[in-house]
């Protein structure tokens, strides 16, 4: 199977594991990026049961509109018991690093909020130690500086994403040369320093539920099974 053929595949997983366990009227979370665009993809058949999603970017809330799902904003939202997404790297404690797409703090709200976190990915994204993908950190503009200097002071090569922007008006450092051997500490060690937003490491609030797609088809970890 090509890699968009493993994504389609959990896609459908997780659309699947949606009906299940949302009632119909739930308002569904979405993530970003391209495997969460597969489940967009998927979930558009649903629509009827489950017209209302909250969007974790502004390219994830245009593709929803597009497909005709109401977008609400978080605010308004009381109850979400489902929030689906992607992944850049996943562990075996599901602790995941993202952020590739530059979404990692409207990410990181979203699911938040959410009763169940639903990981998304193929294999290639399972790793046994976190750190291979870099880390991304935003970072408000006048403090890119000196949190680099703090990033590297951790034993990290922090590199400004070059043209980019988020949706919150802030820039994205990338955090290289990393192995995270206690996910959760450094995501709170990261998040104290002044000037970051938030970083991409999902370890406080990691994943619930793993569906994984492989050559052998979509393993499911956590939750019920």
């Amino acid at each position: 199977m090509t890699q968009d053929e493993l994504k389609q595949a959990v896609a459908q997983a997780a659309v699947d594991y949606v009906a299940e366990h949302a009632p119909t009227g739930s308002v569904i979370g979405v993530g970003t990026g391209s495997t969460a665009n597969f489940f967009i993809d998927a979930l558009a058949r649903l629509k009827d049961r489950y017209p209302n999603a909250v969007a974790s970017s502004e390219a994830t809330r245009k593709r929803l509109e597009g497909h005709g799902f109401s977008v609400l904003d978080l605010n308004d939202v009381g109850a979400m018991p489902v929030y689906v997404d992607g992944a850049d790297e996943i562990d075996g404690g599901l602790n995941m690093i993202k952020g590739g797409g530059g979404a990692l703090t409207r990410e990181k709200i979203v699911a938040a909020v959410a009763d169940t976190f639903v990981c998304i990915a193929d294999a290639s994204k399972e790793v046994a130690t976190l750190g291979r993908f870099p880390l991304p950190v935003e970072v408000i503009p006048m403090a890119r500086a000196h949190v680099a200097r703090e990033l590297a002071r951790l034993g990290g090569q922090p590199a400004l994403r070059e043209g980019f922007v988020t949706d919150n008006g802030n820039l994205i450092l990338d955090v290289h040369g990393l192995a995270i051997s206690d996910p959760k500490t450094l995501e709170s060690h990261i998040n104290q320093i002044p000037g970051v937003v938030t970083n991409g490491l999902f370890a406080l609030r990691p994943a619930n539920v793993l569906l994984l797609g492989t050559a052998q088809g979509v393993r499911r970890k956590g939750g019920a099974q």
